[in-house]
């Protein structure tokens, strides 16, 4: 079969633009590997109806009512390669020992990125739990608590007068220097603690975080730590497919138009891969506007 739109990756974003195309009564295929980028959180916040819902149970619950419709299909696995075909459209080979292959007129890159952390011991065991990402996602649920920022990039000293908003808090410079007199003045006009040192470890018990532990030895008490990890594409199929980025404040951006097209006509990109700023909630409306703009591409395209 060949499908009018192949959606790679099944999470909020493919999920959301797979929505807008079926009901438009395409034929859509989503291929996705069931690895989301926030199956590390137990609850999800801030989505429209659906907060302290698990990331995990949004989709399956999305997924099923997408797989209702009848020109919907949906396969679990990975695709790891696309190139354009003699037939005006793209087919993609899945993995696995029979290398699959989907073909379809569009294609809509939804994969996600994957988050890439410092070698701190103890912390990518609390990612998603007590070291976190976004506090409108999860700094509410640690109101008033001592609240710490791990400062990987030049833009972080601003995020640490936002997670001041919500409790206590300390930016660690993890050994960077790169803070100048400007930024040290508003954040201490914001009641942003500076430290200087640089973090080992990150201790407490389980998931739960009670303290850092600096390279000098000292102990510095904190509850959360929010940190903007750097990120990568969770496919080379942007690349393979010859489609421009964008190098972004934490990791290269697939480049899209205001109607989510890439540079390369056909394809189009939607959620953490192809947007500066990640969040669930954005993540769906950018896939929104993917679904329905590779619609409207079928429709009036000459």
């Amino acid at each position: 079969m060949r499908h009018d739109a192949l959606i790679v990756g099944g999470s909020f974003a493919g999920l959301s633009a797979a929505m807008q195309l079926a009901r438009a009564r395409k034929k859509v295929c989503v291929v996705d590997a069931g690895s989301p980028r926030n199956r590390f959180a137990a609850a999800s916040h801030g989505f429209f109806g659906q907060d302290g819902m698990p990331p995990l149970k949004m989709i399956a619950d999305a997924r099923a009512k997408l797989l209702v419709y009848p020109n919907v299909t949906f396969i679990e696995g990975n695709v790891v390669g696309a190139q354009a075909d003699d037939a005006g459209g793209f087919t993609a080979s899945l993995d696995g020992s029979d290398r699959q292959q989907v073909s379809a007129a569009k294609l809509v890159l939804a994969f996600g990125v994957q988050d890439g952390f410092p070698d701190i011991a103890g912390l990518r065991e609390r990612w998603g739990a007590s070291v976190l990402h976004c506090p409108y996602c999860h700094g509410y649920e640690f109101s008033g608590r001592q609240l710490g920022i791990l400062l990987e990039s030049p833009h972080l000293p601003d995020h640490a007068m936002l997670i001041a908003e919500w409790g206590p808090a300390t930016l660690f410079l993890n050994g960077n220097n790169t803070v100048d007199d400007e930024a040290r003045a508003k954040l201490q006009a914001r009641g942003v603690a500076i430290e200087p040192g640089r973090i080992v470890a990150l201790e407490g018990p389980g998931q739960d975080l009670s303290a850092v532990r600096l390279d000098d030895g000292r102990r510095v008490p904190l509850e959360a730590l929010f940190m903007a990890p750097r990120t990568r594409p969770g496919s080379p199929l942007a690349e393979q497919l010859g489609c421009a980025f964008d190098e972004g404040p934490f990791g290269p951006i697939i480049r899209t138009d205001a109607m989510k097209m890439t540079t390369v006509p056909g394809v189009f990109a939607a959620g953490d891969a192809a947007m500066m700023m990640h969040n669930a909630t954005l993540a769906s409306a950018d896939g929104v506007m993917a679904g329905v703009s590779l619609h409207r591409s079928m429709v009036f395209e000459t």
